[in-house]
């Protein structure tokens, strides 16, 4: 078949490119299940979700979502039929079940596929000038995942996996700040639809002429003394803003052996201790024993709640300030920075910095009503924050479910961090520092428990995005770094 002749009008001149075409997809372990009387179902990794009823005609359409239905051919809801698959969308969407392709053509190859990683994604186009000045967030990063090379960033609600070279290479230019109309003029429609998408996402930002280095354009000063491993690690080892699994999901059975509980012995004449341990004659210390009766309690007596006075003993034993005190920073070489505020708690903290803070879920305790409240180290008192019963519950249900318990906790602690008191300081191991700073906390925790005779469980995995709606903060600014359940032990048998 020969090529079309140029005419006049087209002669000399690069032909327009195409629009891209958003279509939104099934991700690839879902399917759609019609059932009697117009019911549709979501069916993935065993599980179902009932998405309601729909027309027949609604569900013959929304099965072409396994190859994937334009947006647009659904978004102005003008008939019956277009409202109810916008509906459908939406639930799947909400549900984190859908996936969301660019192409040039309806049926034409993929060449950027949206992975949302929140549920409340929705694919934005924002609104860039030509004048606008913009680069690549320095926390959005590309690497190979299996044989697809993904477009990551801590701070964006969406994946992009990247399905065309071309893609990355403009992509790999945004290392540098460009003018948004140069670019439009050089990468046409894929660059108007790829670029506000990329900002939507905060995987772009814009840069002032003004600007005194992209770090300080980028974001807000609680942002600045973020390192790029740091707010990763930080994401992808937590729930809420990352659609990895997570948790005791036990990914290398059949790949490689369970490793065993005790480390194979390093070969070599081994000394042997048990002759210069102290002899049962005599007694153990009070520490060593509440070492031994340590253990963590899943199950609460709910008939018999903590009270507010074990709470407030527990508090006090474990996390009150003890004393405070100012001092200038001292740079070694006869210089003096600005003054700097310490305190002293009952647990050691890198740097005296005391980083951590305390958020108590409340479902039963004598003598406090049930929420939220965050623990005042300093005055030593409990101050309520006004928090939707909604998020109260999901968040209990899923410390129930964690533990693998029969009910919530009768208190949920939430360990939290004030990231920047302790990034001001400490460069490239400040996440670290701060796990070590959970690492000792829980550790306090539970002694103190035990010493009160009450019953606590440390919860390995907590939701930065619920925490966040729960106070009002910014992920990034002070968020969730552990998870301690704490109660009046069910006894054993009950």
């Amino acid at each position: 078949m020969r090529a079309p002749k140029k005419t006049p009008a087209t002669r000399g001149r690069a032909a327009k490119p195409s629009a891209l075409v958003p279509a939104a997809r099934l991700n690839e372990r879902v399917t759609l299940e019609a059932h009697a009387q117009g019911g549709l179902a979501a069916c993935f990794d065993g599980f179902t979700v009932e998405l309601g009823r729909f027309s027949a005609k609604a569900i013959e359409r929304a099965l072409a979502l396994d190859a994937g239905l334009p947006i647009a051919s659904f978004a102005s809801a003008r008939s019956a039929v277009d409202k109810e698959i916008a509906l459908l969308v939406k639930r799947l969407a909400y549900s984190g079940l859908l996936e969301y392709r660019l192409a040039r053509s309806r049926g034409g190859k993929d060449l950027i596929v949206i992975e949302p990683q929140m549920a409340d994604y929705w694919p934005q186009v924002a609104a860039l000038k030509a004048t606008d000045t913009i680069a690549l967030s320095r926390f959005a990063y590309l690497r190979r995942r299996g044989n697809d090379m993904v477009l990551e960033s801590p701070r964006s609600k969406a994946l992009f996996k990247i399905c065309d070279p071309k893609v990355a290479a403009t992509i790999a230019m945004l290392s540098t700040p460009h003018k948004v109309g140069k670019l439009r003029q050089e990468h046409g429609a894929l660059a108007f639809a790829l670029l506000g998408l990329l900002f939507d996402c905060n995987m772009l930002f814009k840069v002032d002429a003004e600007s005194a280095g992209l770090r300080l354009a980028e974001g807000d000063g609680a942002l600045v003394v973020w390192d790029f491993h740091d707010l990763l690690f930080h994401i992808q080892a937590t729930e809420g803003r990352q659609a990895t699994p997570a948790g005791g999901r036990y990914p290398y059975i059949g790949l490689i052996p369970p490793p065993p509980a005790v480390r194979a012995p390093w070969g070599g004449e081994a000394i042997d201790l048990q002759p210069f341990t102290a002899g049962p004659e005599e007694a153990p210390s009070p520490f060593a024993l509440l070492l031994r009766e340590r253990h963590s309690t899943r199950e609460f007596d709910d008939a018999h709640p903590i009270t507010i006075a074990e709470l407030a003993r527990f508090l006090d034993r474990a996390a009150r300030v003890q004393w405070k005190w100012t001092s200038p920073l001292d740079f070694g070489d006869g210089s003096v920075g600005p003054d700097i505020d310490y305190t002293r708690r009952p647990y050691p903290s890198a740097g005296s910095a005391y980083e951590l803070e305390l958020y108590l879920l409340v479902a039963h305790c004598d003598g406090l009503a049930r929420g939220l409240y965050h623990y005042d180290a300093d005055r030593h008192a409990l101050v309520a924050i006004e928090a939707r019963a909604q998020d109260i519950e999901t968040q209990m249900t899923s410390a129930q479910f964690a533990m693998d318990a029969s009910a919530p906790p009768q208190i949920l602690v939430t360990i939290a961090a004030r990231f920047d008191r302790i990034s001001w300081k400490y460069s490239g191991i400040a996440y670290s520092l701060i796990l070590k700073d959970v690492g000792v906390l829980l550790q306090t925790l539970y002694l103190t428990a035990t010493d009160l005779g009450l019953g606590g469980c440390a919860i390995g995995l907590s939701n930065l995005d619920l925490f966040a709606r729960m106070t009002g903060q910014d992920f990034y600014r002070e968020g969730p770094v552990g998870l301690f359940a704490l109660g009046r032990g069910a006894k054993v048998g009950d």
